[in-house]
């Protein structure tokens, strides 16, 4: 199973289309969203991916509040299961205890992946470049024994992603 993960779009709907394309050709099979997504374009590009998709509110998604019947964006942390796995996601870093298999937060632009007391934590990085120049996603392939995680980035003026990869055992 592959799960794009993303985060932090802000007003960057052609970063956020960019990186949903780039996740669907690397094989993603469902599509994750933690927070501050900040404008109803970067929610319509998950939505028209055709993959199926959620999202939660982030600190800057005020906004978006009204259109929570419209798309998959939940008030966070927002518990969730995709097959067997037991996900926990949010935008603030607020919940990070080891009760799912998988939690994934944003908020920090920050990509980082641990694996601590059977729980994978995950933060993708920022969508919206706007800490540096960097567009970022990651893509969770969840094989029965491991996790696999390929972290994407690329800088606004090139014009491929590169990736970096970490295994953690399950």
């Amino acid at each position: 199973m592959k799960i794009g993960i993303l985060s932090d779009s802000h007003t960057r709907s052609d970063y956020t289309e960019l990186v949903v394309e780039h996740l669907k050709e690397q094989g993603a099979q469902y599509l994750l969203h933690a927070g501050d997504l900040c404008i109803e374009d970067n929610l319509k590009i998950l939505q028209n991916s055709k993959l199926v998709y959620v999202s939660v509110f982030g600190n800057n998604d005020n906004a978006l509040f009204s259109l929570s019947n419209k798309y998959k964006i939940q008030k966070e942390p927002y518990y969730f299961k995709i097959k067997d796995i037991k996900f926990k996601m949010m935008h603030l870093p607020y919940y990070l205890t080891s009760d799912s298999d998988i939690v994934i937060f944003g908020h920090t632009h920050k990509f980082k992946c641990s694996y601590t007391n059977n729980t994978l934590f995950i933060n993708p990085g920022e969508v919206c470049a706007r800490e540096k120049p960097l567009i970022e996603s990651v893509l969770l392939e969840i094989n029965k024994n491991e996790y696999i995680i390929s972290y994407y980035f690329k800088d606004i003026n090139a014009n491929n992603f590169k990736k970096e990869e970490y295994k953690y055992e399950r």
